[in-house]
């Protein structure tokens, strides 16, 4: 299956209905540009930002009388015969506020819902650039794969790609792709989002899309390319402030691995509490980076061949080389 999908990384203002209206004609581009899926950021109704998410929530299980986000997804799906992954917002459920993604089919329909399970408490010595989510949010208890016309796709948000169990569980039930919209920051986003992007995709043998705030450790996309898959050679750039051992760690799990990654995020140029990362990005079966944004307001279009999963399992079948009956400790002191 060949499709073109779109990846919206818009400048997040605060104000709801500019970023509402502002959204909508990124998503109607992408499609004019031929995408047949579109992704949406983390947290594109409002910044990031506590003082904001109570104010800018939503009740997402009344998409036309409660929820004018919602309603303005179900109207482009359906207008442009597209599926939206509608990123993120700030859901009110049951009196609590929750981070969720929702999903609209090519007629309109809400075909998939997904409340970030790992909330993000960072704690740096700069006040400035903590945050601890958890003061807002309560996390979800569900991960979720969704079918569609273009395969199975598993969702996450942002921090949920640290955590490769939930990956692995996606790749399980037969997810061709897994979306992570986010929003990370200068300090995480430099430091571990590409890294972990790489990490999630040769691991796992699928395209994960995160429509989130991506980036990778080592800045340079451009150097990690196959060109014929894992086994061909690796150039490595911008290195420096990372440390060999770094580099030598993000080749093996490139490798070993074999996970697929890819982000879009808000731009850098986005209200709230932190300056985000940016660099949006699509990342194949292979490692190959299939398309990316810098920091700026962007669309980013790639290309998207499932072909590509087939060729990788085929010669690295890690699904059934895996021996989850010896993955146990063992008590040597008997």
């Amino acid at each position: 299956m060949q499709f073109k999908l779109g990846l919206c990384q818009l400048t997040v203002t605060g104000d709801k209905a500019s970023n509402i209206g502002r959204a909508r004609i990124m998503l109607e581009e992408a499609a004019q540009m031929g995408a047949m899926l579109v992704i949406l950021p983390e947290m594109w109704v409002c910044p990031y930002s506590h003082q904001y998410f109570a104010e800018c929530a939503e009740k997402l299980d009344d998409t036309e009388n409660s929820s004018p986000a919602l309603s303005m997804l179900s109207e482009v799906s359906s207008s442009y015969g597209i599926t939206v992954v509608g990123g993120s917002l700030p859901e009110w459920r049951n009196g609590r506020l929750y981070n969720t993604c929702c999903v609209f089919g090519t007629d309109g329909k809400l075909i998939a819902k997904y409340s970030k399970l790992h909330l993000f408490d960072y704690y740096e010595s700069e006040a400035a650039a903590s945050f601890k989510e958890s003061d807002s949010f309560t996390a979800g208890d569900r991960p979720t794969v969704f079918n569609t016309d273009l395969g199975c796709i598993g969702l996450g948000i942002c921090h949920d790609i640290r955590f490769p169990e939930l990956a692995k569980l996606y790749r399980a039930k037969g997810a061709e792709m897994i979306i992570y919209p986010g929003a990370f920051n200068m300090s995480t986003g430099k430091m571990l989002w590409e890294l972990e992007t790489k990490a999630r995709q040769v691991h796992d043998i699928l395209f994960s899309v995160l429509a989130f705030v991506l980036s990778i450790a080592l800045g340079n996309l451009d150097g990690l390319v196959y060109e014929h898959g894992p086994t061909s050679a690796m150039g490595l750039g911008h290195v420096d402030q990372l440390g060999s051992g770094l580099v030598e760690w993000l080749y093996v799990q490139a490798v070993d691995n074999q996970l697929f990654v890819s982000v879009c995020s808000p731009s850098r140029d986005s209200a709230g509490s932190y300056t985000i990362w940016g660099h949006s990005m699509v990342v194949g079966p292979s490692g190959e980076v299939k398309a990316s944004a810098e920091h700026e307001e962007k669309i980013v279009i790639a290309e998207i061949d499932y072909s590509e999963n087939q060729f990788q399992r085929k010669f690295f079948d890690l699904q059934h080389q895996r021996k989850q009956n010896v993955y146990r400790f063992s008590d040597f002191s008997q």
